[in-house]
Formats: C-alpha cells, structure tokens, sequence
C-alpha cells in the first residue's frame, strides 16, 4: 500500500521594527505563499499567531490587520516567523 509523504514546511524570520510590522504581514500575505505567521516579541513569546488558508481572502483578514497594528503600536522590535508551503 502506497504511503503519502508529507513535504516538510520551510520557516523564515524577519526581524522588524513595529512600524513595519502590518507592512510586512500584508506583503506576506499577499504574496500567497505562507500557511501560518507567528509574531513573537522581543523576549521571543509569540503575541500573534495568524493561520492562512487558501479560501482565504482579504476581507476576512481586515480585523486580524486592526488588532495587528494596535499591537504594533505597542512593540519597539519583533521577529515575523512564517511557515511557508
């Protein structure tokens, strides 16, 4: 019986001030490719987990974009982690 193999998932890291950080995670998100967004604070907790899907489109993510750039506000520096496809 043939087994399905899973693809393993790539991460990357960027390291943004908090004015940069709803520029960024809309750039993420438009570029389609990313399956899950993790914002972690300076003492590398995550803050924000935002999890993409492929039906997903913008509007749905409006409110997630608000409550992101209250946080934003309040961060000096942050790491955007993204799981990508």
């Amino acid at each position: 019986m043939p087994t399905k193999k899973k693809k393993a998932s790539k991460t990357e890291e960027y390291h943004v001030s908090g004015d940069q950080i709803v520029k960024k995670v809309k750039q993420l998100i438009k570029e389609g490719n990313a399956r899950r967004i993790m914002i972690k604070n300076e003492q590398d907790e995550i803050v924000l987990e935002i999890p993409l899907t492929l039906g997903a489109v913008g509007a749905i993510f409006a409110p997630v974009l608000a409550a992101l750039g209250a946080l934003a506000a309040l961060m000096t520096n942050c790491t955007i982690v993204v799981e990508k496809k």
